[in-house]
């Protein structure tokens, strides 16, 4: 029964999960604002001691791969290699598109595509369309989103729009098949099916090599 830390901090939420054999033992997140540097470690802390288990007993360690806020995806994944060298544990990467959408089927009974959207601001997203198994319809990217997305898939079936990039996109896409819902951020304890699937399979990441899957290139402001 592996024993898997996950965390989450693709976007404002910093969300920490401790599993033990693909079920939920403690969560501690916060959101609101980015405070990831500040509370990544407290939070892999508590959820440790909510447990009552030692951080030397885990099994692997398994951290949202993006795309979303260059900032937190970086802490998240500086972490997660931290502690996989540190106790020479595997380090599992998960999709945030594919997390996120794990967490809506599980919420939200729904026959059609799902398409979690996490915002890149302005108007555009990062997005991905899934079927109601689980497979990717459309790879994860940017997108700019405009009153004719998703149209062709629209007129053929059913939509679920969700994530922190999908309000904005509820003023543009009004086709009748589009269905929107609110209030849905990541959150680690979407990663924990993915994750123990992950280890399971035996898929590990090269912690030295390992970067996020940002979608975009990172630009400073002058």
């Amino acid at each position: 029964m592996p024993i898997i830390l996950n965390l989450e901090t693709s976007t404002r939420m910093c969300s920490v999960a401790l599993s033990s054999a693909g079920k939920l033992l403690a969560l501690k997140e916060q959101g609101g604002e980015y405070t990831h540097a500040e509370n990544l470690t407290l939070f892999i802390q508590s959820v440790f001691d909510t447990a009552g288990i030692q951080l030397k007993d885990i099994d692997a360690v398994a951290v949202s791969k993006g795309p979303g806020s260059y900032t937190g995806l970086r802490i998240g994944v500086s972490v997660a290699k931290g502690l996989c060298y540190a106790l020479e544990k595997p380090l599992i990467a998960i999709g945030t598109l594919e997390a996120l959408t794990a967490g809506c089927k599980q919420q939200v009974q729904h026959t059609g595509l799902y398409c979690p959207m996490l915002d890149a601001r302005r108007m555009e997203v990062y997005c991905a369309l899934y079927d109601d198994k689980g497979s990717e319809v459309m790879a994860p990217g940017a997108v700019i989103i405009d009153i004719n997305s998703f149209k062709a898939e629209l007129d053929r079936q059913k939509i679920m729009f969700f994530g922190d990039g999908a309000a904005k996109c509820k003023e543009l896409i009004h086709h009748p098949n589009a269905v929107f819902v609110d209030h849905l951020e990541p959150s680690a304890q979407f990663m924990i099916d993915l994750s123990e699937k992950a280890f399971q399979a035996g898929q590990r990441e090269d912690i030295a090599y390992f970067v996020p899957s940002y979608l975009k290139d990172f630009h400073t402001g002058k």
